[in-house]
Parts: C-alpha cells; structure tokens; sequence
C-alpha cells in the first residue's frame, strides 16, 4: 500500500488539462471529421473519436456520433467500427438510466466481439464487461462476477496487457464491497488500481480505479488514505477531461467527510458534484449529491436548504426510477433471446449464399483493399509534409522567443554591471581630481622651501595613488568577472564559489532594476552558509537562473509596492546551505504569491503572468531545464498575498 501513497504524491502536482488544451484538442478531432467527408472507414474512425471525447463530458452529443458511426459501420460492414459504435452507445445509455438500450447494446458489443474473434482479431475488445456491469446495476451481483472473472480470462488467453481492463477488476470489488466482503473487495481494488496505473490506452478510465480503492478504504475507516484517492481521482478525472467520473469522486469525497462529521467540506463537496451533475445531466450523480445535502440541512434545521434540494432530489428520483429498472432489463433479455434464434438461421441462409459469390468477390475485395492502402499511403506522405512544414515553423518561432529571453536578461545584466563598474570609476576620478590639487600644493610648498609640509603632501598622494590602484583593479575584477559569465556556455563544469555567483548576481539584478526605476528600493538579506564552498556546475547557466530568479523576484515585490501602503517593505531573502549530498539555494520574496491554480503552470513554456510585452514566459521553463540538466530540482512554495520562494537543490558530487 505504501507503494500506492508515493504514487499519489508524486502524481498530485500534474498538470491538468487546460481549457485551451482541451479546446484545441475538440477543434483537432472536428477537423478530422470534416476531413473525412467521404462514406468510408476514416469517417468512422473520426465519429467513433467524436462519441469517445463526449463520453464522459455531454452523453447525447455522444450518442449522436455514436449513432451515425453504427450506421455508416453498418452500411460498410466494418466489424471493428460496429465495436468501437456499440461501446460508444452502451456508455451514454448506461449512466443515463436507459437500462433497456444498454443492454442492447452491451449484447452487441459482445456479439460484434465473437465475430472479430472468428476473424482472428482478439486485441480489439473485451468480452462480456458491458452486460457484467449492467447485472452490478441491476443487483444481480452473481452474474456480474461470473461476466466479470470471464472478462479476465479471456484477456488473459490474448497477448494484449491484462492493465487494459483493470476496470473489471475494480467493478468485481465494487461487488464485493455491496457483499460486505471486505477481504476480498480491498484484494481487487488494490489490484485493479496497480493495474490502472500500467494502462496507457485506458487512463481516461483510471479514476474508476482510484475511487473503487478509495471507497474500500473508507468502508476500513481508512478516512485519510480514502481522502487522499478521492482527491487523486479527482486530480486524474480533471486531467484526462471524465467530468462523469470527477462528479463521482466529488461524491465519494463529500460522503467521506459526512461520514466524519466534517459538514462543511462535505456541503462543499456535495455542491461541486452537484453543479457538474447539473452541467451535463447526470441524473444518478444528482440524486447522490442531493440526497446528502438534504440530509446534512434537515439536520442542521435550515429548512430553506433543505426545501431547495429536496425539490432537486424529488426530481432527480423521477428521472432515475421513471421505470423499473428490473423488469425493462428482464423484457429485453427475453427479446433478445428470441433475436439471438432468430439471427442464427438467418446466418446459416447467408452463409450459403455467402459461399456462391465468395470465388467472384475475392478479387474485387483485394483490389478496394489495394485502393484503400494506396490512398491512405497518399494520405499519410501529405500529412507528413505538412507536419514537418508545422515542426519547422514552430521550431523558428522558439528560437526567436529564447533568444528574446536571452536578450532581455542580458539588458537587466548590462544594467547591473553599469552600475557596479561605476562605483569603482569615481573613486578613482575622485582620488585623481584630489591628487591633482595636491600637486598643485606640493609644487607651492616647494617654491616655499617648506621640506615638512612637502613631505606631508607626498603622503597624500602617495595613499590617494594606492586608493586609485585599489579601485582601478575593483573594476578589472568586475570586467573580468561579466566577461566570464556572459561567454556563450562551453557546457563544460567547473569548480565554481556557490556563494560569490549568488551574491554577485543578486547584486547585478537590483542594480539592473534600480537603472530602470530609480524610485524603487528593496531590503536584500543573504544567509550563506559557511560548509558550502565550490561545487562542478557550468558557471555561465547557473548564473542566468539565479537572474531569472532574481528578476522575477524583484517584480513581484515591485508590483506589490505599488498597491501596498509605506508600511510594506519590499524585502529578498537568498540563503544557501549544504545538507547531506545536496546543496540549497532559496530565493525568496514578500511580494504578492502566485495562485495556486496556476502553480502547475509555471514551468511550462510561454506560460507568464506577466502583461503582454514584459515576459515570454521561457525564463523558468529555461530555468527549469539548466537545473535538471545539473542533475538537480527546482521547486516553488508559495502562498498567495505572503509571498513566494524557489528552491533549487543541486549535487554536490560529480556526476
């Protein structure tokens, strides 16, 4: 178990699809379709994706697709296309509550499934799953396990992964959770969620997995390991876009924290599912969420609560048991029989018939085979030219945006050192104007014949020359220094101080800032630690993501300056400190904090929250790069309106 915890931690922090993402995502799959506008299988194909990305999102936007890809299926005769159509449908039947119809389908699934198998293609499906889960509906739990453990097996005789249905698995614990057997149900949940995480093609699927553990766990009183699954199916419904499975985590959640007596959170939660349940018509799911938040308002005594959501659950029963469930599954099934006899000596009739033009229509189906291969050969060879037209613009235009990051990183540098040679400069321009009024006093005291103030005006020069000397050579030290971390990186590593880069750079990007806005002012802080010393980096790219920090810093205590009172101080902590292997940088600041919606985000490429014009979003993408090509992390914690702080941890031994 403890495996599956690090899994949960480590997956948390994923990225979630974006809105964007999933909108160019629709617009790719509708441009297929619109491609294919001929009656053959590559319209079937983009339909059958169509029914698959609405599955879960809007079931009568899938049952459209669905539909039309089962009758143009149907019209060609492509076994496979009547699968992927039947699969489409029974879904939009099943979580809608039109029992009668999944079965039809889930019967259809299944017979289109023992056709391919006659055709020598086993890796297409699984058999009998559909009508397994319509049993768990209807409570028919002995033949769910049997349909269930049949699934299992049969996969098993194939030589595609047995992760593909891990959802059979997970459904057969659902089962035994309603039976009360405990042992069993955690036996294959866990196996079922093991599973789901190995599964590439069915991830879409796998917070099924999440929230059957997560539901046995909690009937353990596991309550905290429960919490943490339904929060990661959640996380993992939101990021492959299964609203159908969030709602139902949402409701997992919300009963958990019910169950602890914790009414706020599951008021909360309850009323998440709800407004998804609401979105997208999904009856079950409201009648859940409705059902809990009526209860938890009874119980608590405000009765116009309990008024609103008795009336959304009352209509909710009503869309759910319209029928009776039992007894259109049973009517059908009987049908079906009948259908099934009756099918079969119709097969036998077409079968002989079937055998009279086999001889004639062999040649004409090599040849539309030959046809077909040729065109989608032709297909393809156009696709591949315009992909890599694509790839090659895409890969000009990131050039020219790191370049631009480089060239506004090094404007902030030039600032920087500007400044810090300046320093230097008029020390000596000062001691120089000095020693020449000393001189001119000298030459005086001299026609004077004065030997002792002579001598004394010689001291001055002589220690206003050695102040010239020392400061002349501050500012070689400088140049040297800027020559050095500005050269185009070699790649190589060397032995590099951890603490003068820091502080060096720091002191660069203050002044860069300071150039720019002579108003602004800032309270810098270092803590380095003594035990650090010099470690193998390439100098030049640890120095660009200390600016980059650094920059970044300073922006967002300057941003909140100008909003905040004159009691605010802008203030930078930089510390470094050594611990076992490792080697800590932190940059911290008090400024405003990055949302933690977007925090996922921060690191992915052309992603700022800058205004348009003063970022292009690749600093800590770039930033992020450096560090792990170093074999190091680099990680942010931040709360909003406090503050934020990077931490970069690097190696200490070569690697």
């Amino acid at each position: 178990m403890m495996k599956h915890l690090t899994i949960i931690v480590i997956l948390w922090g994923t990225a979630n699809l974006s809105f964007a993402q999933n909108h160019a995502y629709l617009d790719s799959l509708r441009t297929q379709l619109n491609k294919a506008t001929k009656e053959d299988t590559n319209r079937i194909l983009a339909l059958s994706a169509m029914a698959d990305y609405y599955g879960f999102i809007q079931f009568d936007s899938s049952l459209f697709y669905a539909t039309q890809e089962a009758a143009l299926a149907d019209k060609l005769n492509f076994v496979y296309g009547k699968l992927l159509a039947y699969k489409s449908k029974f879904f939009a039947f099943n979580v809608t509550g039109n029992y009668p119809m999944a079965l039809e389908a889930a019967l259809s699934v299944d017979k289109t499934f023992e056709q391919l198998d006659i055709e020598g293609r086993r890796d297409v499906g699984v058999p009998h799953y559909f009508v397994g889960l319509l049993n768990l509906e209807m409570g028919d739990y002995p033949a769910a396990i049997a349909n269930l453990q049949s699934t299992i097996t049969r996969r098993k005789q194939t030589n595609r992964p047995l992760a593909e249905i891990f959802y059979s698995y997970s459904q057969l614990a659902i089962i035994y959770l309603k039976q009360n057997n405990l042992d069993s149900a955690l036996q294959y949940a866990e196996e079922g969620y093991r599973l789901g995480k190995d599964s590439k093609e069915y991830k879409k699927y796998y917070s099924l997995g999440i929230g059957a553990l997560g539901t046995v766990q909690q009937a353990l009183h596991h309550y905290k390991l429960a919490e943490d699954l339904f929060r990661y199916g959640i996380a993992q419904s939101a990021q492959y876009n299964n609203i159908y499975f969030e709602a139902k985590n949402y409701n997992n959640l919300a009963t958990l924290f019910e169950k602890e007596n914790i009414k706020d959170s599951a008021i909360y939660y309850s009323g998440l599912s709800l407004k998804l349940c609401q979105e997208h018509n999904f009856a079950e799911f409201t009648l859940n969420a409705s059902n809990l938040l009526t209860q938890i308002y009874r119980e608590e005594g405000k009765t116009d609560s309990t008024l609103k959501y008795m009336g959304i659950l009352l209509a909710a029963k009503d869309s759910v048991f319209s029928q009776s469930r039992s007894r259109q599954f049973s009517q059908l099934a009987f049908n079906e029989i009948l259908s099934q006899q009756k099918t079969e000596t119709d097969k036998e009739r077409y079968q002989n018939k079937i055998r009279l033009y086999v001889l004639v229509t062999v040649l004409i189906i090599f040849s539309l085979i030959a046809f077909i291969l040729y065109r989608n050969n032709r297909q393809k060879q156009k696709a591949n030219i315009k992909i890599e037209r694509a790839y090659s613009e895409l890969k000009s235009t990131q050039a020219q945006l790191v370049q631009s990051e480089k060239m506004a990183s090094l404007g902030e540098l030039t600032a920087g050192i500007a400044h810090e040679i300046q320093n230097p400069l008029n020390f000596v321009n000062n001691f120089s104007d000095v020693n020449k009024e000393l001189l001119t006093e000298l030459k005086e005291e001299a026609d004077k014949g004065n030997i002792e103030g002579v001598k004394a005006i010689a001291r001055d020069v002589f220690e206003n020359s050695e102040k010239i000397n020392h400061h002349g050579k501050r500012a070689d030290a400088i140049v040297k220094g800027m020559l050095q971390h500005s050269r185009t990186s070699t790649g190589a590593k060397e032995l590099t101080d951890i603490n003068a880069l820091a502080d060096e750079y720091l002191r660069l990007s203050y002044h860069g800032l300071r150039a720019k806005d002579k108003a602004f002012n800032a309270t810098l802080r270092t803590d380095f630690g003594n035990n650090v010393g010099k470690i193998n980096v390439i100098p030049q790219d640890i120095g660009r993501v200390l600016l980059n920090l650094y920059n970044n810093a300073f922006y967002a205590v300057s941003e909140k300056s100008r909003l905040k009172a004159q009691s605010y101080h802008p203030t930078i902590n930089v510390s470094t400190k050594k611990t076992d292997d490792k080697l800590e940088i932190r940059v911290a600041d008090n400024g405003n904090g990055i949302p933690q919606q977007i925090v996922s985000k921060i690191f992915q490429p052309f992603f700022t929250t800058k205004p348009t014009g003063q970022g292009t979003g690749l600093g800590l993408s770039l930033s992020y790069d450096i560090i792990k090509a170093h074999g190091g992390e680099i990680k942010v914690d931040t709360k909003e309106g406090e503050g934020t702080a990077f931490i970069i941890r690097l190696p200490t031994q070569p690697s």
